[in-house]
């Protein structure tokens, strides 16, 4: 199975963000006819919109460290991992008849050219060095 793109991965992010989105209203809506008679001002609605700071949904309380730029050459080897993890390896079996069919054609042209060298042009040298001795 083929690794998923950044962006193939962002978008199933967003995806998975909204139905969560969804659900949590759908379960306030639920909340909201089940508690009639409580005063709904303390109750955290979830809005449509993204920037509503009033009411978040969760809240994480964690500080966020910088991340330290990575070199030229760290960015480098990171792209050759992602590239070697995309490549579609061949099975041992893929490998075996290939090698195979790369030795029968080095045998086939070694033979050819060794036929071709001995028996057809050092001949033919031989007779034209012959006619002007």
């Amino acid at each position: 199975m083929a690794k998923k793109s950044k962006t193939q991965r962002a978008k199933a992010s967003a995806r998975r963000a909204e139905k969560r989105e969804e659900a949590l209203v759908e379960v306030d809506q639920e909340n909201e006819g089940a508690q009639e008679g409580v005063d709904k001002s303390f109750t955290i609605k979830k809005t449509e919109s993204k920037t509503d700071k009033k009411a978040p949904a969760k809240v994480d309380i964690k500080p966020e460290k910088p991340k330290k730029e990575p070199g030229r050459i760290a960015l480098f080897f990171q792209g050759v991992r992602s590239e070697m993890r995309r490549v579609t390896w061949p099975s041992r079996l893929d490998v075996a008849r290939w090698s195979g069919v790369v030795v029968a054609a080095l045998l086939f042209f070694g033979l050819y050219v060794f036929v071709l060298d001995n028996w057809v042009v050092t001949p033919v040298l031989l007779a034209i060095s012959s006619l002007g001795a």
